[in-house]
């Protein structure tokens, strides 16, 4: 295993260089810190950015338009890690107690989540804290296959067995702590003891294991996810030796930034500036009323990039799920309100839309017609969606849908992520409610 070679190396490379000095120590920690915190989470889904994510744990900014349940899970595994980091230090056994409370510090308090039953009815579940599953956590795979974790009544015995092994192999005299905190990542999430948090808590135990015997974390970087979760389905299908490669390739960097650390070089690494920049606009959105941007070329440009095509985008998917319903439908942007520059979605796409637009234009309509409801019950209706994007001449911009619900930005401020979502879910919500209309409607005339 030549990452495992590489590894045994760096390790007596650093190993040479320590003691490190508290400050040294204390700034390489924090990257590993931040970098943790943010990947960690971002891999299950958690919204902030990493600019997001460092001023809210150096610098307590919440992040304006982001779920307060994010921002509750980066919190939360901050200080699981700065409680594993303290442990660490000690002789703190790995026991089962010790799992629970990490779990427990890492989702704070109960939730409830959305769910589905045996036979495929939408539900809520609750998730509770510090305690093993209660129900079975099986995923379907993108195969259509069940892939089962253990069940909660075999839960509490393989915990056990997990720890029993544990402490077997790490008394063994020649122990590899690579292979025991990768293997061990594996087992436990083999088990899926709690019915949340499972991958944080297994890359947390990983890190802990490594960190009691003088290696720095592993982090596992979002956009590497593919691989990760690849590794681990090899692991699924028998063959582990790719899932420790992969932990051992990437410890190998974790090394390397703790040896250049030590030596008082830089540690950033290529995408550690974008990162910066992010937390630098992160910070002047708190920083008072910004500058209102007057309404240029290429400002409307950036606005199309970014706030616009991604509302299209998400437009054209909630509303093709109505498609079927009606026997035609035509999605189309309109620039100016003008029924000359309409634009089909692969006009959008591709950037026809885009050379209209300059300081002078005005307005942008996401249009989805539907023609004739397709039920021999119904009297055929027509419907259409619309979300409007107003461009003022200086101080911003509005998004609106008909109901009233709007958000008034400047130029400087892109929609977010939850903005966009508050809006495709009324736009769709309301459809199905006018469709529901005509339902009663009709049942009410046949009664008649």
């Amino acid at each position: 295993m030549e990452p495992i070679a590489k590894v045994i190396a760096l390790k007596t490379e650093l190993d040479n260089l320590r003691p490190l000095n508290k400050e040294q120590e204390a700034i390489i920690m924090q990257k590993f810190r931040l970098d943790w915190n943010y990947n960690s989470n971002n891999l299950e889904g958690n919204s902030l950015t990493y600019g997001e994510t460092k001023a809210l744990l150096l610098h307590g900014i919440t992040a304006q338009g982001k779920p307060l349940k994010d921002h509750f899970e980066i919190t939360g595994h901050d200080e699981a890690i700065k409680w594993v980091e303290d442990l660490v230090k000690g002789d703190h056994p790995l026991s089962e107690n010790f799992i629970r409370e990490l779990h427990t510090l890492l989702l704070k308090s109960p939730y409830e989540v959305k769910a589905v039953t045996p036979d495929g009815q939408p539900t809520t579940r609750r998730i509770a804290v510090g305690q093993y599953k209660t129900a079975p956590n099986h995923v379907r795979t993108k195969t259509g296959e069940i892939f089962r974790f253990a069940t909660p009544e075999e839960t509490p015995a393989k915990m056990h067995d997990l720890i029993e092994w544990y402490r077997h192999k790490s008394e063994e005299p020649a122990v590899n702590p690579v292979l025991l905190a990768a293997e061990f990542h594996y087992r436990f999430i083999r088990i899926h003891p709690f019915d949340d948090g499972n991958g944080r808590t297994a890359r947390i135990l990983m890190n802990f294991i490594l960190m009691k015997f003088n290696y720095p974390p592993v982090i596992i970087k979002t956009e590497d996810k593919d691989n990760y979760f690849f590794a681990l389905q090899q692991a699924d299908a028998g063959t582990i030796e790719p899932f420790i490669n992969y932990i051992a390739t990437n410890l190998v960097r974790s090394l390397e930034i703790m040896i250049a650390g030590a030596k008082g070089e830089s540690i950033e690494e290529p995408d550690d500036i974008d990162k910066e920049i992010a937390l630098l606009e992160q910070r002047l959105k708190t920083n008072g009323k910004k500058l209102e941007i007057a309404r240029t070329k290429e400002v409307l440009l950036e606005l199309f990039d970014d706030s616009i095509t991604r509302l299209w985008n998400k437009f054209l998917q909630a509303c093709g799920k109505f498609d079927r319903f009606y026997l035609k439908s035509t999605p189309f942007l309109s620039v100016n309100g003008l029924e000359e520059e309409r634009f089909p979605p692969n006009e959008v796409i591709t950037g026809a839309t885009r050379i209209l637009i300059d300081g002078s234009i005005h307005g942008l309509v996401a249009n989805y017609s539907y023609e004739k409801f397709n039920s021999e019950n119904f009297t055929p209706f027509d419907y259409s969606s619309q979300i409007r994007i107003e461009l003022d001449l200086s101080k911003g911009y509005t998004v609106s849908v008909p109901n009233g619900k709007s958000f008034n930005k400047l130029y400087t401020d892109q929609l977010s992520d939850s903005e966009i979502d508050e809006l495709i879910k009324i736009i769709s919500r309301d459809h199905k409610d006018y469709i529901e209309q005509r339902m009663m409607e009709n049942i009410d005339g046949d009664a008649q």
